[in-house]
C-alpha cells in the first residue's frame, strides 16, 4: 500500500498519497490534473466541484500536489482543513500514525467517506504490529 512518489516540491520524497484523513489523493480529479497538467480536466473538475460546493471554482483553482505534500500548490481548502494542518504540526505521515488516533477531527470526512475511514483503519492496524 505504500508507496514511493516524487514530491513536486523538491523537497524529500513522500511515502504515500494517503492523505492525513484516509483519502487517497492519488485518486483525486485535481492531483492528477496538476500531475498530468491537464487543463482540459482542470476545467472539466472546476465546473464539477463549482456544481457540486454550490461556489465557484476556476479552472486555475484546481492546482494540488497532494495534502500530505508540506510545500507546493493546493487546493484552497487545504489552508483552513483542520486535520491536515494537526497532522502537518504534529508531523505524522497521516492520523492513523497518530498517538490520538481516532480523535473527533475525522468524524466529519469518515461520515462522508467509508473508504477514508477504512483505510486508516488498515494502516492504523498495521503500526500496532
Amino acid at each position: 500500500m505504500v508507496r514511493r512518489i516524487e514530491n513536486h516540491s523538491k523537497s524529500k520524497p513522500v511515502r504515500s498519497l494517503i492523505g492525513f484523513c484516509g483519502i487517497d489523493c492519488g485518486e483525486c480529479k485535481a492531483y492528477v490534473a496538476t500531475k498530468d497538467n491537464d487543463a482540459l480536466m482542470k476545467k472539466l473538475v472546476a465546473e464539477e466541484w463549482s456544481k457540486f460546493y454550490g461556489h465557484e471554482v476556476k479552472p486555475e483553482d484546481i492546482n494540488c500536489v497532494g495534502c500530505v505534500v508540506v510545500e507546493g500548490p493546493h487546493i484552497g481548502y487545504c489552508d483552513v482543513c483542520e486535520i491536515r494542518n494537526c497532522g502537518v504540526q504534529k508531523k505524522v505521515e497521516n492520523c492513523a500514525y497518530c498517538i490520538e488516533y481516532g480523535c473527533g477531527k475525522l468524524e466529519t470526512v469518515h461520515s462522508r467517506s467509508s473508504k477514508a475511514k477504512d483505510t486508516l483503519e488498515q494502516i492504523h492496524k498495521q503500526t500496532k504490529k
